[in-house]
């Protein structure tokens, strides 16, 4: 607790379940809900569409369960979230045919079948039968769903217990599998000590229990299980017969078994995450067998020294390709073990007590004790990791479907809207097509590479040379290099371009699904507030594209790697659906290129008008100008000013919010944030407007191109000074 000095009523409580806040001497209290703090001790993953769900079990915060990602634009709220069961939570486990079917448990075995749809939880821990010692739970119990029938779950106390029929009734299917040993006779610090002496005991976790369960997806039977007091134990049928590992290659006896994990691959592989913390010994073990367990070799490799390895799992296409959960941080390797590399990308230095592999999206998830969780998605470039490919100049990574919606602003904005800093939200995965892309080297200037080599020079104690004024010249006029990805649709249609970071490493940028908008170009993107408008094109109909990468070098495109194909699809959320999308978008394109013009025409009219007012004071600069060109370029402007309360509305009215016909560029809606299908009164009003703006578009033409260019002229015949927007100046050596 904290306290203010001066306020006896204030109070500043942080406890395992967030910071609150009180300022009537603990009567009432204000929780601080967006700072993400939750403790993680175990976590679980469902198959769930269109969007996986992440389960966890939480210190003093029951267990809870959360989208990976929303249709929200704004993100993934606390709202999202929903508490399954309260106390501490632990493990989790999922159906993975229906994620409906949820299994949590609180400290020490008591487990519960979960229904997310109706909320309702059954008690469906195993039982001791009359004659049958009592049973040994761990504070975190392992359930586990068997990978060959989704109604098959596995628990475990000193034995393991199956259940056929979601926990409604179990059998014992092992002997007790631990050391059996009383923890309470265990010396403490060299010597035993009186009951009475050891504190806390209600908190305290039994001991000799098994602590982690896992079933080879190759093989149904084969089965291994961990305990805490030092023990492997193996069955290949079932139960029915096990064999006990209780030596690994160079950890202490009596070690503490963190997960255990057979292999995706192999099915005499196996992997085990184990540590010897509570003796003084804080090394590194991954431990992994090709023969079932009966010998084993410690895959840490360079894992930093002191770093407890708490959990393990492996990619379901690449063998190689492994993730550690460790005490500091999430670490991968790519070649088996012999080399790994701690994940940044905003991940905390912090313990991470759990990962697991969404396989359908390629996702790897970290249960954080203490940061809440963390998500990497699709991790999939890195199975196209390795020396060969990382000598390759550029390469293009296969690229995932991408989800077709229209994101929902059910706060009226893509961020916190009005509910202000206090509303936390964490990011929602980028949306539409997400490339990710690899560079050897940076692409760089022709000033950049110079300072560089340069720099080289001087740090050689060589001299520096002056590079002449021919490639200072060249330098100052170059375009910066930029890397361009190109999407194609399945005619070869060029859909959109854009650019990429253009440094050394992997990079990743979305494709938000849409053509380019029609909005006149900006030069430097202009700073909008959260609820203006962001320019965007139409959808593009669902269906298969390609993209390419390349480099622009001085105007001069280059291809980079191979091209991929990906898929767009559909989640068909709207209830009135355009079945056509082919035609829907015709009329978007339809639509669109008419805004185009229209917005041209007006972007046209206000340079002519700015043109004018620097023509209207040049000529009060030009004593010897006719008077009457004056007159010229006001009647020119009340002209513009016509044109254009016909192309936008009456502003003069409007702004005095008294009722007005609408402008041209009003009646025209393209429907951009909608999927359904263009209403009747959309098509109306196109053909009102197309066919009057038709007409409005050849008149300011002849107004703009000829009427106001031939002012300019005179201006200039008349040696006015030169105003912008008019032609090159006229002049001859006298």
């Amino acid at each position: 607790m904290a306290f203010i000095k001066g306020d006896p009523d204030y109070i500043l409580n942080g406890s395992d379940g967030g910071v609150y806040e009180s300022r009537d001497r603990g009567k009432t209290w204000r929780f601080f809900d967006n700072l993400p703090v939750t403790q993680f001790y175990k976590l679980a993953l469902d198959n769930a569409l269109p969007f996986y769900n992440v389960h966890g079990g939480t210190q003093d915060n029951g267990s809870q369960l959360g989208p990976s990602r929303t249709l929200n634009a704004h993100g993934i709220s606390n709202f999202d979230w929903v508490i399954t069961y309260g106390a501490d939570g632990y493990a989790s486990a999922i159906d993975p045919e229906d994620p409906s079917i949820i299994y949590v448990e609180w400290q020490e075995g008591n487990l519960i079948r979960y229904d997310k749809k109706s909320h309702e939880a059954v008690y469906v821990s195993p039982k001791p039968a009359p004659d049958d010692p009592p049973l040994r739970f761990n504070w975190d119990s392992p359930v586990h769903i068997s990978p060959h029938s989704h109604t098959s779950i596995y628990y475990a106390s000193q034995f393991l217990w199956k259940s056929d029929d979601r926990g409604d009734s179990w059998t014992r299917i092992s002997p007790d599998l631990t050391r059996g040993i009383f923890r309470l006779e265990q010396p403490i610090m060299g010597k035993t000590w009186s009951a009475d002496a050891l504190w806390d005991h209600g908190a305290m976790s039994m001991f000799s229990t098994i602590t982690t369960i896992d079933e080879s997806r190759l093989q149904e039977g084969l089965i291994y299980v961990g305990t805490d007091d030092g023990l492997i134990q193996v069955t290949e049928d079932g139960g029915k017969s096990w064999r006990k590992v209780d030596k690994t290659a160079g950890v202490p006896d009596y070690f503490f078994v963190n997960k255990i994990k057979a292999s995706k691959h192999d099915k005499d592989t196996v992997f085990a995450a184990v540590d010897s913390h509570k003796t003084g010994d804080y090394k590194p073990y991954l431990m992994k067998s090709t023969d079932r367990g009966k010998t084993w070799v410690n895959i840490a490799g360079d894992l930093p020294p002191r770093t407890i390895v708490w959990a393990v799992t492996q990619d379901h296409l690449k063998k190689d390709l492994l993730f550690a959960g460790t005490e500091f941080g999430i670490y991968a390797t790519l070649d088996g073990g012999a080399h790994w590399l701690k994940l940044g990308g905003g991940v905390p230095t912090i313990s991470f007590r759990d990962i697991e592999v969404q396989e359908r999206e390629s996702d790897l998830v970290g249960a954080s004790f203490g940061r809440g969780f963390f998500i990497l998605d699709d991790y999939s470039p890195l199975r196209q990791m390795s020396e060969e490919s990382l000598q390759k100049g550029a390469a293009l990574f296969p690229v995932k479907k991408a989800l077709h919606y229209i994101p929902l602003r059910p706060i009226d904005s893509e961020g916190k809207g009005c509910l202000g800093d206090g509303f936390y939200v964490a990011a929602n995965p980028s949306f539409g097509a997400v490339f990710n892309y690899y560079l050897k080297e940076s692409l760089k200037t022709g000033a950049e590479t110079r300072r560089e080599e340069e720099k080289s020079l001087d740090k050689a104690g060589k001299p520096v040379t002056f590079p002449g004024w021919d490639k200072l010249r060249k330098e100052e006029a170059e375009d910066k290099p930029e890397i361009v990805l190109t999407v194609k649709d399945e005619s070869g249609q060029v859909v959109r371009r854009f650019t990429g970071p253009v440094s050394q490493g992997i990079h990743r940028v979305a494709w938000n699904l849409r053509y380019p908008p029609v909005e006149p170009i900006e030069r430097e993107a202009t700073e909008r507030e959260e609820w203006q408008w962001t320019p965007e094109g139409p959808l593009v109909v669902p269906g298969t594209f390609t993209v390419s990468l390349a480099k622009k070098v001085e105007g001069v495109i280059t291809p980079l790697g191979a091209p991929q194909t990906f898929s767009v699809e559909s989640l068909g959320l709207a209830t009135l659906e355009e079945k056509d999308r082919s035609a829907l978008l015709d009329f978007q394109k339809k639509a669109g290129e008419l805004q185009r013009a229209m917005m041209g025409a007006g972007a046209a009219a206000q340079e002519a008008s700015e043109s004018l007012r620097y023509m209207k004071k040049a000529l009060m600069e030009t004593p010897q100008a006719d008077p009457k060109l004056l007159e010229r370029a006001k009647e020119l402007e009340r002209r513009l000013q016509d044109s254009t309360r016909v192309l936008w509305g009456d502003r003069t009215v409007m702004r005095r919010s008294e009722a007005a016909s609408p402008g041209l560029m009003q009646r025209v809606s393209a429907q951009l944030t909608t999927t359904c299908p263009i209403t009747e009164t959309a098509k109306r009003d196109y053909e009102i407007a197309a066919g009057a703006f038709e007409k409005l578009l050849e008149e300011m033409r002849v107004l703009i191109d000829q009427d106001v260019k031939k002012l300019g002229d005179e201006l200039e015949a008349a040696d006015a000074p030169w105003t912008p927007g008019r032609r090159l100046p006229v002049w001859r050596k006298r």
